[in-house]
């Protein structure tokens, strides 16, 4: 548990009385979140994949409690919530119905007492995953000696893991599906916990499309359709035969599939690595929550600075630890595919050539 005391919820629990909020525990794998919301058949569930038997004694601890209570649905005085809702920057972002990055919807009311979070508006599934999710793992990670990285990954047969990263479009996701299809053990698709070079996968479902790739899946059934239009969500278990839950981290690969250039894996210098997974994988910069890791502390600038200097020395021993790699392959060529996992499983550091063209080591 965050190693503060807890903060007075009474006001708190004296507007949520008169809602009737039912309760589903979320698993994440290293952490868990109890999510109430008083919406029947709840859209920001099809997020997550596991979910923890609330009523059994012998589960494991909630971590977190999220309230979401849609005010179309049970009427609330928004004069006490508005007076509840925080006074920070993320709070003043969700009454305006900015929730993070691109994500958009209508004004809401945010109210944060330490490992209990609460939001009061309509339409809230949008707020589940694209913002509390990725607070939740950022400061759990802070208040456990843990690094929250925004990663996909798998594990090889031997249980060594590579996590990729890169721009969005630059084809994660068709290298995931295709190393898991291939035989690896899906780990994440979009977020991962690590302590050291252990990498916990953080369970999720998997925004897919009708394409060449996953379009067999969504023909045979067991998809969803997804908040946005033209994607489905799927759980990874129905996708591909291996799962892992964790696996130590031998590999970061910068995925960057360009047509325009020659395809070929350079091995990157420290350096770069860590400069690109800064901004790109850091989930303080990926996700611009500086304010809400600030928050979190209470404005205390000294807890701040260092847990954010703790992070920051966590994502730079990783990349000393690990082979770094820029990777450029057509990963639906099954040639190229077997070449690169090849050398991810194998414990070479020298750059794979394909068809004779080897990237070039400086550009």
């Amino acid at each position: 548990m965050l190693p503060f005391a807890p903060p007075d919820t009474a006001d708190l629990d004296e507007v949520l009385s008169g809602v009737p909020l039912t309760t589903r525990i979320v698993d994440l794998n290293a952490l868990r979140i109890g999510l109430r919301t008083n919406v029947p058949d709840f859209a920001g569930y099809s997020y997550f994949t596991r979910f923890a038997d609330a009523a059994d004694p012998e589960a494991a601890p909630v971590d977190f409690w999220l309230d979401c209570v849609d005010l179309d649905h049970t009427p609330v005085d928004e004069r006490t919530v508005r007076r509840l809702a925080d006074d920070t920057f993320r709070g003043k972002r969700f009454s305006s119905g900015f929730y993070l990055t691109s994500y958009f919807g209508d004004p809401a009311y945010l109210v944060s007492r330490g490992s209990r979070f609460a939001v009061f508006g309509r339409k809230l599934e949008k707020t589940v995953w694209p913002y509390f999710v990725k607070h939740i793992l950022t400061v759990f990670g802070a208040e456990h000696d843990m690094l929250h990285l925004k990663a996909a990954g798998f594990t090889d047969p031997e249980g060594r893991g590579t996590l990729l990263f890169g721009r969005g479009g630059a084809g994660k996701t068709v290298f995931l599906a295709s190393a898991c299809g291939a035989g690896m053990s899906f780990l994440t698709n979009t977020h991962v916990l690590l302590r050291g070079e252990q990498a916990y996968g953080v369970p999720s479902s998997m925004r897919i499309r009708d394409d060449d790739l996953f379009g067999p899946f969504i023909r045979a059934g067991g998809v969803e359709p997804h908040l946005e239009a033209g994607e489905f969500v799927a759980d990874p278990a129905r996708l591909f035969p291996h799962t892992a839950d964790s696996g130590r981290v031998a590999n970061l690969c910068v995925v960057d599939h360009r047509k325009d250039l020659p395809f070929g894996v350079r091995t990157l210098d420290d350096d770069d690595a860590y400069d690109f997974l800064e901004q790109f994988a850091f989930a303080v910069s990926a996700y611009g929550l500086k304010d809400d890791l600030l928050a979190h502390y209470g404005g205390d600038f000294e807890r701040y600075v260092q847990a954010y200097a703790r992070m920051k020395a966590q994502l730079r021993a990783l990349v000393a630890a690990t082979r770094t790699f820029h990777v450029n392959m057509d990963m639906l060529d099954s040639g190229m595919r077997d070449e690169v996992l090849a050398l991810l499983s194998s414990r070479e550091q020298e750059p794979l050539k394909i068809g004779g063209t080897a990237w070039p080591e400086s550009r």
